[in-house]
């Protein structure tokens, strides 16, 4: 009994353990990529689903990220788009309509989970960050803004090999906005 009460002491422990280390790589991870963020080029496909979970938005394109506070999102299929920023503005070109629309950086940025990859030090200002986890792939972060009238609900980060390999984001009307970076 004694042998068995020690046994299952052990396996608790061990658990904790664990999960405490991976937590910390989730968030180790992410510290490390931002750190290591000079710039960051990927290909991507982003996906919209609804509360239903039915996809209602597909694409894909590449992005560039370089600090501080710039990047660009190049968007293809049925409607074609490029973003860009250059720290000051940002520049959002309909391909389609032949049409630019162009807005402050600074306001849009506020709200942007893209700020928290050029500017870590956001992250614990800006969000209640919780672990949340891994699948064997990835290690996940989730994020929870402080400020209730932010576009976001709920940011989930997989990062893998101090990479971002995956961001979801959930806003109040249920829609799920899931973008895979490789």
């Amino acid at each position: 009994m004694k042998r068995l009460t020690l046994l299952g002491s052990i396996l608790c422990c061990s658990l904790l353990c664990s999960g405490m280390l991976m937590a910390q790589t989730a968030r180790a991870q992410l510290e490390r990529f931002s750190q290591g963020l000079e710039t960051f080029h990927a290909q991507f496909e982003q996906k919209v689903t609804g509360t239903d979970g039915v996809t209602e938005d597909s694409s894909s394109g590449e992005v560039w990220l370089s600090r501080p506070g710039l990047f660009r999102w190049e968007y293809g299929g049925e409607f074609p788009e490029v973003v860009v920023a250059d720290g000051t503005r940002i520049w959002i070109y309909d391909k389609v309509l032949d049409q630019v629309t162009v807005k402050s950086q600074s306001a849009e940025a506020a709200d942007s989970p893209l700020n928290l990859l050029t500017d870590i030090g956001q992250l614990d200002r800006q969000f209640e960050v919780r672990e949340a986890g891994d699948n064997g792939q990835m290690q996940f972060l989730e994020l929870r803004p402080l400020n209730s009238e932010k576009d976001f609900e709920r940011i989930l980060l997989g990062l893998g090999n101090d990479s971002l390999q995956l961001m979801v984001m959930e806003d109040a009307f249920g829609l799920r906005t899931e973008i895979t970076f490789s």
